[in-house]
């Protein structure tokens, strides 16, 4: 298996080609209980059991309390919060409990559990894995804390990237995390894991920022590992329709309580919890219709003819590039006013590179070639100053909140800055940023409040609300759905479509999920390794997909 599309009926999934062998117990959860200092309970009461061979479903949304239940096991929570319950490993002969309380001698405890008895797989990679050290770096120092002698960690580290199915991994070897797209960082990350050998893995969020066939892909992957290694495992996801076909039972939570639990098939046969019923069937809406959709007759917010990204990968002693990789090639594309037009497409097809070269914030090292014209403008034409005024124009969302908004800034430091650097006065600044959360439904209050003490859908409303108050005409949104769970996204969908209608404005959409595409653009194009192999009318596309990739995106989506 490679990083190739690869369609969702290949793939193993338990539910229908694996017969498990799950009879010895490996963990038991009883009444795991989380409380904060206020008295707030984050989980009340969660048990379960599992067993060898056996995937286990976590799902919710963002705050249900599925990933700190799992952190809490291996002690990684912080020590304000206070936890209560019953958690027992399987050891040699019998079942064994773990210290989850929060004391001086619980990291000691657990030291020898972290790793070599549960693994962890993190949820966003480019976090998780150091960015200063290369893959062989980071894998050999699991496999030191496995106690693989020193000579042997070269050929182990080759193996365990073979068997995460990465291509080349003698190539890899030497690379550093930002040099891998992100369906190779999620392999390594699972090879770190794999390297101690663990009993259990728990898989926190593997896929939120892969698009759909990597999604595939990793889970099937993980699925195989498992059998292959007769580990268990627990799959945390806020995607109830992808856990689906990789899990063999399922535990629904809201607001840290369990509102459903038992095996998969028959949770979504006969789903007993309205909230169950709610995340099974995700109703984004429809796009926007608009008047004269056919003769378009509202001017050009947006014109690329011919948009080539390239970055250099070889240099020679003197400093000259001797190779360079394509990342985007001879793209052409029209967006009128107030229309969507979504860009969608496989991790590394150049979808996040052709955004930021739309908003001119590439670095100095790429080479931009090609007609970039806003409101008539060529933005190439501009100086450094008069660029910087232009940026109103032109403003981008992008994909994770919290790590593109500064954190020890409040709500309203974040949102006003841009008029800050435009010399707008204080009064008018305050009023605007008011107006622009009132746009994004958000209290007023929320105002003197922090990053951390909001959620991740209200954070990235702050986002949202930040490139509002400069009144753009072109909003450039990367992936700003894919880090929410489903009930956010569906609001999110909902506001981004309201506001297009109220404030007539023009959206570049970059997604992974063709639900939300489909929901909220009213064009679509279709990249493949920098390359537009389809654009159209999205509903022609979706009916009617001309290429033989977007049809294979399309019936990978499907088969969620």
């Amino acid at each position: 298996m490679t990083e190739n599309t690869i369609a969702p009926e290949q793939k193993n999934a338990p539910n229908d080609s694996v017969n498990h062998v799950q009879d010895k117990l490996m963990l038991t959860v009883d009444k795991l209980t989380i409380t904060t200092t206020t008295g707030v309970q984050l989980v009340d009461g969660l048990s379960y059991e599992l067993r060898q061979g056996q995937t286990l479903a976590i799902v919710g949304e963002s705050g249900s309390g599925k990933s700190i239940a799992s952190l809490a096991l291996l002690g990684l929570l912080p020590e304000s919060l206070t936890i209560t319950g019953d958690v027992q490993l399987a050891s040699t002969s019998d079942m064994s409990k773990l210290p989850i309380a929060n004391n001086k001698s619980r990291n000691t405890a657990l030291r020898s559990i972290r790793g070599q008895r549960i693994g962890m797989v993190f949820q966003e990679p480019m976090t998780a894995l150091n960015p200063l050290h290369t893959v062989a770096k980071q894998i050999a120092e699991s496999l030191r804390l496995s106690g693989v002698p020193k000579k042997q960690w070269r050929e182990t580290t080759i193996s365990l990237l073979e068997d995460v199915n990465i291509s080349d991994p003698v190539d890899k070897l030497s690379r550093y995390p930002h040099e891998l797209s992100g369906g190779q960082r999620q392999r390594v990350m699972i090879a770190m894991a794999l390297a101690q050998q663990p009993d259990i893995l728990i898989a926190d969020e593997p896929t939120t920022a892969l698009d759909v066939t990597l999604q595939h892909e990793i889970l099937a992957l993980l699925n195989d590992l498992k059998c292959q290694h007769n580990m268990a495992m627990i799959l945390i996801s806020h995607d109830l329709n992808l856990v689906r076909r990789y899990s063999d039972e399922v535990i629904v939570m809201r607001q840290g309580q369990t509102v459903e639990q038992g095996q998969t098939a028959t949770v979504f046969a006969h789903p007993s919890a309205d909230y169950t019923r709610t995340l099974i069937k995700q109703d984004f809406g429809k796009a926007l219709t608009l008047i004269n959709a056919d003769v378009d007759q509202s001017p050009n917010v947006l014109q690329v003819k011919g948009l080539t990204v390239r970055f250099p990968i070889e240099k020679s002693l003197f400093g000259t590039t001797k190779r360079w990789f394509d990342a985007v090639k001879d793209v052409d594309m029209i967006l009128s006013k107030g229309r969507a037009l979504g860009i969608v497409g496989e991790s590394g097809s150049g979808k996040t590179t052709m955004a930021l070269a739309l908003s001119q914030l590439l670095s100095n090292q790429a080479d931009v070639t090609g007609q970039i014209v806003v409101n008539g403008q060529d933005i190439a034409a501009l100086s450094k100053k008069d660029l910087r005024a232009f940026r109103s124009q032109i403003q981008m969302v992008f994909q994770d909140p919290f790590a593109s908004i500064n954190p020890r800034m409040t709500v309203m430091q974040i949102v006003e800055e841009g008029l800050l650097v435009q010399g707008v006065g204080k009064a008018a600044r305050q009023q605007a940023v008011m107006e622009s959360l009132t746009t994004v439904h958000l209290p007023i209050a929320f105002a003197e409040r922090y990053p951390h003490e909001l959620s991740g859908g209200q954070r990235q409303r702050v986002a949202l609300a930040r490139a509002l108050i400069m009144q753009p005409s072109l909003l450039i949104l990367d992936e700003p759905t894919s880090a929410l769970d489903s009930t956010t996204q569906v609001t999110v969908v909902n506001l981004l479509r309201e506001i297009q209608e109220k404030m007539n404005i023009s959206y570049v959409f970059i997604s992974h999920d063709l639900k939300v595409v489909r929901a909220l653009c009213q064009h679509i194009m279709v990249l493949k390794q920098g390359v537009c192999v389809e654009s159209g009318h999205t509903e022609d596309i979706f009916t009617q997909p001309q290429h033989l990739y977007a049809k294979q995106l399309l019936e990978a989506s499907s088969a969620q």
